[in-house]
């Protein structure tokens, strides 16, 4: 743990278009880096998913934001942990219902590798992802930090969403869909008028986590099928890089092929 350098930066931003922010925590290991997403609104701001909560994010959020006094969201897409280890730092939280437990009193969790379940590791190397780190963190968020002291507190939900709630920002709006498979509760954005899909972890350029005791198959199933007949231009995924209509199809035949074959669906 000696060993690790000191981040000049734990967070990255980048603007895929305007009012949207991606940031991403790069010295997270790429299973547990996930994308987050600031969507700038006239009377509303909101976050989309809050990482790893290894450095505190809602300091590197406002100084993104044109005017930090404009009331915000928290939505979180689903309670995996890299997904809303800083949901405390906001004010407002939404989830899901069947999810609200587990963002209220989180699971015990840690940054050291080899404390993760064996069935989760299987599943990551089954998925085809690198192997992880000895820590999940390659680099400390400052001068003096203990990877051991990492606390994944969480916070009660001010407000629940379901499948067809509108998220209305002003000047910007989205429907909530419900992404289930991959966690009973997930639930991602979607907006009609620009073809934009925030899809969470139900379907990003890597690969798909669907192979474990946690996960259900024919919901995951149902989930790509309903996200494949959306006229998509551009997904948002929970992780990698945006895509388009194409590879999103691609994607979604892929595994439901895949899960054909072994006789899951």
């Amino acid at each position: 743990m000696s060993a690790l350098p000191v981040a000049k930066a734990w967070y990255r931003s980048a603007s895929p278009s305007p009012g949207l922010t991606l940031i991403t925590e790069p010295h997270v290991h790429p299973i547990f880096s996930a994308n987050m997403y600031l969507v700038e609104g006239e009377d509303l701001e909101m976050i989309i998913d809050t990482g790893m909560g290894v450095a505190p994010l809602r300091p590197f959020v406002d100084a993104l934001r044109p005017d930090p006094s404009k009331p915000m969201i928290c939505l979180t897409t689903h309670t995996h942990v890299d997904h809303f280890g800083a949901v405390q730092e906001f004010d407002t939280r939404l989830v899901h219902p069947l999810e609200a437990g587990e963002l209220a009193t989180p699971p015990a969790y840690s940054l050291d590798a080899s404390t993760l379940p064996q069935s989760l590791v299987e599943a990551f190397e089954a998925a085809g992802y690198a192997p992880l780190w000895p820590m999940l963190i390659d680099a400390l968020p400052h001068e003096g930090y203990d990877p051991r002291s990492y606390r994944f507190p969480g916070a009660p939900a001010t407000g629940t969403v379901t499948e067809g709630d509108v998220i209305d920002l002003g000047g910007w709006k989205a429907e909530v869909i419900h992404l289930p498979g991959h966690s009973p509760g997930q639930i991602g954005l979607w907006q009609e008028e620009t073809g934009t899909l925030f899809s969470a972890d139900a379907i990003y350029d890597g690969p798909l986590l669907w192979d474990g005791p946690d996960y259900d198959v024919p919901a995951y199933a149902e989930t790509l099928r309903k996200i494949r007949e959306l006229p998509v231009q551009i997904v948002h995924g929970g992780h990698d890089t945006a895509f388009g209509h194409a590879r999103m199809q691609e994607i979604c035949d892929e595994y439901l092929s895949l899960w054909e074959g072994k006789g899951l669906i």
